[in-house]
């Protein structure tokens, strides 16, 4: 994942909708196993059986919430002792890479989510090599985060403590390749408990669900359009 202080640009396209090219979760697994963790995997559990079951608890887990379909967002998989100890070294690691890839399945069918995206690996003693168990849940979570902009391409931008600008401007944290975007178009801050996104007086408007703002709170999956540049907020 890129740093927040680097710059990004974004190519002028389509609104944001299912489809859009991102790794599915099976590549962005596969890619995670390849090289140094290759070997670990040629027997027992394999991430991808993972990353499977979790789609399942999501699409089984699924609620219609006020603003759309909301997804559950905690994950608890559970692991042979033997399984659990090979995955030792790169839990974190292991466990980002599952919960983003619950992001993105989350993502490509509109669910929305009411707290951060967590994957837990736990050992349990009466299961053997090669099986495993996975509990999914809805929990929420107050200001969750770390928040992001998923950019057009799939590119995630963190702007978590920070207030993120989008324009034309080389310096702006999301340089928008949009003839109709300001120089510096619209922020998105944070106000002590959440985000926002705040139009800066621009000549076109920024537009948040395909309504006008000025200002306006985020919810996660919320889409804010500038011109034809459509950026999508995730708040896990």
């Amino acid at each position: 994942m890129l740093p927040v202080s680097a710059r990004h640009h974004l190519v002028v396209g389509p609104s944001y909708a299912p489809g859009m090219p991102r790794l599915s979760l099976e590549r962005r697994l596969e890619r995670f196993v390849t090289g140094t963790f290759a070997k670990t995997f040629r027997s027992g559990v394999h991430p991808v059986e993972i990353g499977r079951r979790i789609v399942r608890e999501i699409e089984g887990g699924v609620q219609v919430g006020i603003k759309g379909s909301v997804a559950p967002n905690h994950f608890s998989v559970l692991l042979s002792p033997d399984d659990f100890e090979r995955f030792s070294t790169f839990q974190a690691a292991l466990a980002q890479e599952l919960a983003d890839a619950a992001r993105e399945h989350a993502t490509e069918y509109r669910y929305h989510f009411v707290g951060s995206v967590t994957v837990e690996l736990e050992s349990h003693s009466k299961l053997g090599r090669g099986t495993f168990e996975v509990a999914s849940a809805i929990v929420a979570t107050q200001g969750f985060g770390p928040a992001s902009l998923r950019l057009h391409d799939g590119e995630r931008i963190p702007i978590a403590g920070m207030t993120a600008s989008i324009g034309r401007m080389p310096d702006c944290t999301v340089q928008l390749a949009d003839p109709k975007s300001s120089r510096y178009h619209a922020e998105v801050r944070h106000d002590g408990v959440g985000y926002v996104v705040v139009d800066l007086q621009s000549t076109n408007g920024t537009k948040l669900n395909g309504n006008a703002v000025a200002e306006s709170k985020l919810s996660d999956g919320d889409l804010i359009q500038i011109g034809e540049s459509v950026i999508r907020f995730e708040a896990s």
